[in-house]
């Protein structure tokens, strides 16, 4: 999930894999997803706090809708919450959004997922939520257009990202996570141990599964990343010349209105 630019971009991290003799493998050259040359794929940078809170007051709005406005409840709804926190949106926007569900009328938003490839050839998938089918395609079409990019079908970049659950948080002993995931019964992609910090991957819908055994086994853990995304299986190398047009793309995807999530898989230049 390679994201950057101005929206939401946060770490995902992609650990060491398991040998076949169910070893951890730590080194880079073995595992191939060593998170220092994924970086770019698996962070979301921080963008302008209105857009933040434009992006969790929708997301939140949908959740609260299709399911119950109760977290506790609805554990899509109190996930959003959780991530909402941790990009220090204030209460009070998380409680408005919230209180707006509840509502008989309001807006109705749509997911709307947009595939492609961007500059020096990067694959891109876009996800939005939309009440304007027809302003959010013109506006995604027109990042492609403007950057010499290409916006492909449904399915095309699809099949080479992988969709995971992602925790990350300060530690170093991956073997206790590992061994906590293996009690929980809980299916592991990787865990990666990594500069003072472990980040367990799982299949997208081991999520709650894999978030109640994290915190079973460690009540004090503090979650830096807990989120559904989307990973590449492979990355592209963005050359120096192709940067001023990939950072021109991404800024332009990030001011759409209607934009939530940008993955892709391109390796920037150190």
């Amino acid at each position: 999930m390679v994201r950057y630019g101005g929206r939401v971009e946060r770490a995902s991290i992609r650990p060491f894999q398991l040998a076949s003799d169910g070893s951890q493998r730590t080194d880079d050259t073995g595992m191939g997803r060593s998170f220092e040359n994924r970086k770019a794929s698996i962070f979301k940078t921080a963008a302008a706090k209105s857009k933040v809170y434009s992006k969790y007051g929708k997301l939140l709005y949908v959740a609260a809708k299709n399911g119950v406005p109760d977290p506790e409840s609805n554990p899509a709804l109190k996930a959003t919450i959780d991530r909402a926190k941790k990009d220090q949106v204030p209460s009070h926007v998380i409680d408005k959004a919230i209180e707006k569900a509840k509502g008989a009328s309001g807006e109705d938003y749509a997911p709307l997922r947009y595939e492609g490839r961007g500059p020096g050839g990067c694959m891109v998938i876009i996800d939005c939520l939309t009440d304007n089918n027809n302003r959010t395609i013109t506006d995604v079409r027109n990042c492609f257009t403007k950057t010499d990019s290409k916006l492909g079908t449904s399915g095309s970049v699809m099949h080479m990202f992988d969709h995971l659950a992602i925790f990350s948080f300060a530690g170093t002993d991956g073997d206790a996570v590992l061994e906590a995931m293996l009690e929980a019964e809980v299916d592991v992609d990787d865990v990666e141990v990594k500069d003072g910090r472990v980040t367990l991957f799982a299949p997208a819908n081991e999520f709650n599964k894999a978030k109640t055994a994290l915190s079973a086994a460690f009540p004090d853990l503090d979650l830096d990343v807990q989120e559904i995304a989307y990973h590449p299986q492979t990355m592209t190398e963005i050359s120096a010349d192709d940067m001023p047009m990939f950072e021109k793309f991404m800024n332009m995807l990030n001011e759409c209105e209607d934009v939530q999530e940008i993955y892709h898989n391109a390796k920037l230049p150190e």
